[in-house]
């Protein structure tokens, strides 16, 4: 009888330090070694500000210590990429599609870290985990609001490079702007850059001279110059990335952007909770990432066209919205 209460003694001792043990060696969300690469500065009021946005949600609501650096050259992606790996990183993120190639290249010599590029679109590798915001939805909206915004019948677009990805949001963007207005017709640039902002002043200049009075830009700090140039000039700008309405009052007439607080959040939390997978990862409109941020210079009609776009592309009914339209013209 004593023998037999020694064991289930022992035996409870056992669990009592199997439990414990497990407790203090599983990781809490503030252990993980984790850093977002930034390739522009927070405080871009784009691109770059709206990832660190992203960041800091996802270190307030899950108790994560995510660190950051910015301005990170093309130059600078792989050799960065190996510095935060070597010191034994779990968690590296990168912040744009021009990340994509270098992650390839480093991921299969770290397999213990995983690799996550914002807006990318490889996944070849097991540790690397994209995340694609549709963005080429948010510019479907944006476009809407510039076709129903200019008087001229004249937009000018830029993007910063002409990626896949970029054409295909910049495609998007003139059809949307075609919707219900078939005659606009539509200026097409790319700056080639992500941070010249006096080549986007330029690139708008020059496209105002030739008569369009509605500029769109998704060119990081590019399109700061290219507010500049439309206040100047009294036209106005469609903003996009982040909520940019503040940036020049009276000339950024409404802000589509994306909320990556939501998004970054999302996916931390799917990566701590190990179900992250290596594939690309999107998220759009109906999953709440793609917002709509007005001012009193939207009318009320354009404002209810742009919702009935979003409630179609949720119900996966956009062919039927854009059935009601005539044929947008080329």
């Amino acid at each position: 009888m004593r023998l037999a209460k020694k064991i289930v003694g022992i035996l409870m001792v056992l669990c009592l330090v199997m439990v414990f043990g497990g407790i203090a060696m599983a990781k809490s969300p503030g252990d993980y070694k984790m850093v977002l690469i930034l390739p522009g500065p927070i405080n871009d009021q784009s691109w770059n500000a709206t990832n660190y946005a992203g960041l800091l949600a996802a270190n307030e609501e899950l108790g994560t210590n995510i660190e950051y650096v910015e301005n990170v050259q093309a130059s600078d992606y792989e050799s960065t990429f190996r510095n935060y790996a070597d010191r034994g990183y779990d968690l590296i993120m990168a912040a744009g599609t021009q990340f994509d190639e270098p992650a390839q290249r480093v991921a299969p010599n770290y397999p213990k870290t995983t690799f996550m590029v914002i807006n990318g679109v490889v996944a070849k590798e097991p540790n690397v985990c994209p995340i694609l915001p549709k963005e080429y939805e948010g510019s479907f909206l944006a476009g809407i609001i510039a076709g129903k915004t200019t008087k001229s019948g004249k937009i000018g677009l830029v993007g910063g490079f002409p990626n896949k990805l970029m054409i295909r949001l910049l495609n998007t963007y003139e059809y949307g702007a075609r919707v219900g207005t078939p005659e606009v017709k539509a200026m097409r640039a790319y700056a080639n850059s992500w941070s010249d902002v006096a080549l986007g002043k330029q690139m708008a200049t020059s496209m105002i001279e030739k008569g369009a009075d509605v500029l769109f830009f998704y060119a990081n700090q590019v399109g700061l110059g290219a507010i500049q140039a439309a206040k100047e000039k009294g036209v106005k700008f469609v903003g996009f990335a982040s909520n940019q309405n503040d940036v020049a009052p009276g000339t950024v007439v409404a802000s589509v952007f994306f909320d990556f607080k939501a998004m970054y959040v999302w996916a931390v939390d799917k990566y701590l909770k190990g179900e992250l997978k290596p594939v690309v990862n999107e998220a759009g409109i109906a999953e709440g990432i793609v917002k709509v941020a007005y001012t009193d210079e939207v009318s009320q009609e354009t404002r209810d066209l742009v919702s009935q776009a979003e409630e179609a592309i949720k119900k996966g009914q956009l062919l039927k919205f854009l059935s009601q339209f005539p044929e947008p013209l080329e």
